[in-house]
């Protein structure tokens, strides 16, 4: 009986503790299940009008704040269990010292600005910051948007929900390092409502596309910088960046040296420099910044995932003919501080090959087998016709209104649509990604991984020769560029439920409508390393390029070899594809603040219910394990009950011998 009494306890004990990650992370999970984060008043929002004598000490000062933010979340972290027993702490020891820090640095910009013209009003009201409740275990965080959010001009980059709409009900506090993804940051991408809708086209309008084909970064070309927010600071975006394009892209980049670098682009007239946050699993794997700024030590851990396919295509205006972007032309859309700035500036959207009739703002899809995540940048199409950037980095650009008109004084200029698809599995969201490990964007430590902080940035290093291509061509309504035979299809109808009443799994990449020529054979290229614990060092200027086949040549998958951990695939290039046709829908003059998600993620396990009539839907990926995968774990507590048992019915007759 003791004996087995003994296995029930310690079994049933070591499957409640068992996780998905090493032990030493669920224990910084487990101090953070009701995780606060730190929030600042936004400050690049406030500066519109930064004299160009004190840009640079400005954007210096600026990405310093954020340092601060970074630095004060990691005390909280550390100091969890302390807070939790003194709340006071809090204040005396991370949020007083955060405020003098930050007083100082908004006197010197003051100072720096008061020097090239008129001083800005109303900075020192900056300085203080609150902790904000996000309840990771399971409840309803604080909105920050009491201060006001971003407003029109806020400098950050991402989507459109208040932290409320995003935390929602999670399973542990999630992530590696306890601040985030939740189980309520992902939906079922079956279960929401199309929602496309694109402006009319007029007969002034310019209808034809240009596209640029760049890679995938497949040569890991990754740094925690971001040349046009912070110039000349390192580790300035506290997160990492994917690059792909020009390859000398780092904090210190002079305007030069991005006109000198190589590119990864097939054109080499295209030198530009296109970036966003990688996206990670979260599945304790080293990566090489592990334990370095931008990387672990700010809360950005997990396997980097390489994109399947990149798509850059330049689309015109449904009311105006398009002018050239100007040289060196800074865009950054969405807000990567959208969580606590609010949804002003958001623009992320999320969905999956086959459904993207249906574009998420503040969830991550959970895909369908057979169908791919894919996150799209629709950039700011009307520029103010005269500065390449602008001292918060938005109001020099815009977006279009809902007509597809620019504003006064606008012109129209290319819109830049910006596809990236990922082979990552839907995570396992009942037992917190042990069995499907969740995936994420980088993110600032604050900002909690959300779906809605999401962003891309852009600067035109275009020859002005194919700049001019770019616009005839788009201008005159036909499709061209080195990347035009990899743009997707149009949007393919839901597919119908099968026999079996599941959906039919949606192609990732469904046929075309035009009968196309067989592809020729050719000799497969050499498959790319998946990303590793240790991945090679980023290529700089002169770096060795990623090899890439002809325009219409099929990418070659590198398939994982039988026995595999199943770790994503890696494709070298993307593979041909059609344009879009206008799947995606466009902003209107700032990206919509919308409510979450039609339907909410259901709770794992639980079924979604179908109108009388109707097959049911298949159950997300995520759904999996369950209580099959529990019992198979529990087998020595099912031994130990019958040892239990036995022992109390021996014991029973022996008693009852005797008396």
């Amino acid at each position: 009986m003791l004996g087995g009494g003994g296995l029930v306890a310690v079994n049933v004990y070591a499957s409640a503790t068992e996780g998905g990650w090493d032990q030493s992370a669920q224990g910084q999970t487990a101090q953070v299940l009701s995780a606060p984060t730190v929030y600042c008043p936004d400050v690049g929002s406030r500066l519109t009008d930064v004299p160009d004598g004190a840009r640079a000490e400005v954007d210096g000062e600026l990405a310093e704040l954020d340092k601060q933010i970074a630095g004060a979340y990691q005390q909280l972290k550390d100091s969890a269990e302390a807070i939790r027993q003194n709340p006071e702490l809090a204040d005396q020891t991370i949020m007083n010292p955060l405020k003098e820090q930050r007083s100082g640095t908004l006197q010197r910009i003051g100072d720096a600005i008061d020097r090239e013209g008129d001083r800005p009003q109303g900075l020192d009201d900056l300085a203080a910051c609150t902790l904000r409740s996000t309840d990771q275990g399971g409840g309803q965080s604080t909105s920050p948007q009491d201060n006001g959010g971003a407003g029109n001009g806020g400098a950050g980059d991402g989507s459109s929900a208040s932290p409320s709409q995003s935390a929602g009900t999670g399973t542990g506090a999630g992530g590696q390092g306890g601040n985030g993804p939740v189980a309520a940051d992902y939906v079922d991408i079956t279960t929401v409502q199309p929602d496309a809708k694109n402006p009319a086209e007029q007969s002034g309008g310019s209808t034809g596309t240009f596209a640029s084909s760049c890679g995938v970064n497949a040569n890991g070309l990754f740094n925690s910088d971001n040349v046009i927010v912070a110039p000349g600071v390192s580790n300035g975006a506290h997160h990492f960046h994917d690059y792909i394009g020009n390859q000398s892209n780092n904090a210190f980049a002079s305007d030069q040296d991005l006109a000198n670098a190589d590119t990864s682009c097939a054109d080499k007239g295209d030198k530009s420099t296109y970036y966003w946050p990688v996206l990670r699993l979260q599945n304790g794997k080293q990566e090489r910044d592990a334990d370095k700024p931008g990387g672990g030590t700010e809360g950005n851990a997990g396997q980097i995932v390489t994109a399947k396919q990149v798509t850059l295509t330049f689309e015109g205006n449904p009311t105006s003919k398009v002018t050239e972007m100007p040289r060196l032309l800074r865009i950054i859309t969405g807000d990567a501080k959208a969580f606590v700035n609010g949804p002003g500036n958001a623009n992320a959207s999320w969905s999956c090959t086959g459904f993207e009739d249906r574009q998420l703002k503040d969830k991550y899809p959970l895909c369908p087998q057979g169908s791919d995540v894919v996150r799209t940048f629709r950039f700011q199409s009307c520029w103010d016709g005269r500065n390449i950037d602008s001292a918060n980095h938005r109001t020099h650009v815009a977006f279009e209104a809902a007509d597809g008109s620019c504003p006064n004084g606008f012109k129209a200029i290319p819109q830049l649509v910006q596809r990236i698809v990922y082979d990552v599995d839907a995570p396992s969201l009942q037992d917190g990604g042990r069995t499907v490990p969740l995936f994420a964007v980088d993110s600032f430590p604050e900002q909690l991984h959300k779906p809605v902080t999401d962003h891309g940035d852009f600067i035109n290093v275009f020859d002005e020769g194919l700049m001019r291509k770019m616009v005839d061509c788009i201008n005159s309504g036909r499709t061209c560029g080195a990347g035009a035979a990899e743009q997707p299809p149009a949007q393919s109808p839901e597919p119908a439920p099968s026999e079996t009443g599941n959906p039919a799994t949606p192609p990732s990449e469904p046929a075309s409508s035009e009968p196309s020529e067989p592809a020729q054979p050719s000799e497969p290229a050499q498959p790319s390393e998946p990303a590793s614990s240790e991945p090679s060092e980023p290529a700089g200027a002169g770096g060795e390029e990623p090899s890439e086949p002809p325009a219409g040549t099929p990418a070659t998958e590198t398939t994982a070899p039988a026995g595999s951990t199943g770790l994503p695939r890696v494709y070298e290039t993307a593979s041909p594809k059609k344009s879009a046709g206008g799947v995606i829908s466009k902003p209107t003059q700032r990206p919509e603040t919308t409510t979450p998600s039609a339907t909410a993620a259901a709770p794992a396990g639980q079924e979604t219910a179908t109108a009388p009539g109707t097959e049911p839907q298949t159950q997300p990926q995520a759904v999996q394990g369950g209580l099959a995968e529990t019992g198979a774990d529990l087998w020595p507590a099912a031994l130990g009950a019958l040892l239990l048992a036995g022992g109390a019915v021996l014991l029973w007759r022996t008693r009852r011998t005797s008396a």
